[in-house]
C-alpha cells in the first residue's frame, strides 16, 4: 500500500492505455456534452476539429479511468481529491486515438487539521498515440498517512 510517506516530490511515472471508440465518444456527448461536433460527422467537418472529436470532459473521464486503474495496481491509500487547480485541453481527441498518461509529483504536505491525511499536488498529462499532449492538469490528491502520530516534516 502506498501512503503519504512513500510519495517523493519530483517522482514521475507513465501509465495507462485507453482506446477511444466512436461509439463511446457519441454516447458520452449525447449524455453530457451534446454539441454537434461531438455527435455529427458533417457538423464536425465544418469546425476547426475537422471531424468528430471527443468532448474535453470525456477526455478528463478517460484520464481519470487510467488514473484509477493505476491506483488499483499500485494500491494507493487515496482519499479522493479536493479539486483541480489548472486544466487544459491542448489538442482534440478523436475516435481511434489511444491515450496514455504521465504524472509528476510537484509538492506534498501533511494536513494541519487532519494529521492522518496528506495532500499532494501533481501534474498529470495525457498523450495520444503519437506522443502529442491532449490534456494537462494540476491536481490535488488526498492520501492517508501511515503513522499519524509521527511528527510532520
Amino acid at each position: 500500500m502506498l501512503f503519504f510517506e512513500d510519495i517523493a516530490v519530483g517522482s514521475t511515472k507513465s501509465f495507462g492505455h485507453y482506446e477511444v471508440t466512436r461509439e463511446e465518444v457519441m454516447e458520452f456527448a449525447q449524455a453530457y456534452d451534446p454539441q454537434p461536433f461531438h455527435l455529427d460527422d458533417e457538423a464536425a467537418a465544418q469546425t476547426h476539429f475537422g471531424r468528430l472529436s471527443a468532448s474535453g470532459w470525456h477526455t478528463c473521464a478517460m484520464t481519470m479511468r487510467m488514473m484509477v486503474e493505476d491506483m488499483k495496481i499500485h494500491q494507493q491509500a487515496g482519499l479522493g481529491s479536493p479539486g483541480v487547480d489548472n486544466l487544459r485541453w491542448t489538442k482534440p481527441v478523436y475516435p481511434g486515438d489511444t491515450l496514455s498518461c504521465r504524472s509528476e509529483i510537484l509538492e506534498k504536505r501533511r494536513s494541519k487539521s487532519r494529521p492522518d491525511m496528506g495532500i499532494f499536488k501533481s501534474q498529470s498529462q495525457t498523450f495520444n498515440q503519437n506522443g502529442e499532449l491532449v490534456l494537462e492538469m494540476i491536481s490535488n490528491g488526498l492520501i492517508r498517512v501511515r503513522d499519524p502520530s509521527a511528527p510532520a516534516g
